[in-house]
């Protein structure tokens, strides 16, 4: 028998968002950019309560969005079922999940970092994506509907100096993300990646800036990015995009807004 055709994917203006990371940088930006889009329910995630609800009434002051936040870590898997649960019980439904989060680790020669850290660092980039995508998946295979969108980086495209455990777990959530992307097409769930370099404006930006190893990577790549280096409202832009129905047969895709630093 003829499969049963997918229902129309609803309007931004009829969708709830899940950000989680959404308290500070990409995933902030990227609750701006949806609300200002028309996104009417929006779930920003965060570990710090008190920077969490900053974030949530700052959002409310300047959007027509009812903004709701959740205190949560998805490192763990049962934080990340609790997290998917209180956001469906405030917005109803989860139509748009967005994963920004990410420590804030900073690029080192391999052999430098200290054999305990590289278990920690490949759970803390690779986990919460993994856990939040199972944990809000079932729901959306069942309304054969639903958009994902990863931050990953392009280290996970491009092998750079200082960064071969970085490199490896945003290599892991490009290809996770793409193999999602093929699983959940027959029910309507596009899932797409996006892989950012050196941005501007966000804590962990800051941070590779700050001096050693990384801010002479990163000044580098600074001067590469020859139509500018993003901001976090750059990368925003085009997560929103990958959310709205513009995108509607855009899935299983890595892209990079990185401003020429390379063309991965």
């Amino acid at each position: 028998m003829p499969e049963e055709p997918l229902p129309t994917p609803p309007t931004l203006q009829d969708s709830a968002a899940l950000i989680v990371g959404g308290t500070a940088g990409i995933g902030l930006a990227t609750a701006r950019a949806l609300a200002r889009d028309g996104v009417q329910r929006i779930c920003i995630v965060g570990r710090n309560a008190e920077r969490g609800e900053a974030a949530r009434a700052a959002l409310q002051a300047e959007t027509a969005a009812d903004v709701r936040y959740i205190q949560g870590n998805p490192i763990e898997a049962d934080s990340a079922t609790a997290i998917a649960g209180s956001a469906i019980d405030a917005l109803g439904r989860i139509d748009i999940l967005v994963n920004t989060t990410a420590p804030e680790v900073t690029p080192e020669i391999f052999t430098r970092i200290p054999i305990d850290d590289i278990a920690r660092i490949l759970t803390h980039f690779v986990l919460p994506s993994m856990h939040m995508c199972h944990a809000v998946l079932p729901a959306m295979v069942e309304r054969r509907s639903g958009v994902i969108v990863n931050v990953a980086s392009d280290a996970g495209k491009t092998a750079t100096p200082g960064e071969a455990v970085i490199g490896g777990s945003k290599a892991a959530i490009i290809m996770f993300t793409r193999t999602l992307a093929i699983e959940n097409k027959r029910f309507g769930i596009r899932a797409n990646v996006i892989t950012p370099s050196l941005v501007h404006d966000t804590p962990t930006g800051q941070k590779v800036m700050a001096g050693g190893f990384s801010t002479k990577l990163f000044q580098k790549a600074a001067e590469a990015a020859k139509l500018g280096v993003p901001t976090a409202d750059d990368q925003a832009e085009l997560i929103a995009f990958l959310a709205s129905p513009g995108a509607a047969r855009l899935t299983g895709q890595a892209i990079s807004v990185n401003g020429g630093i390379s063309a991965a």
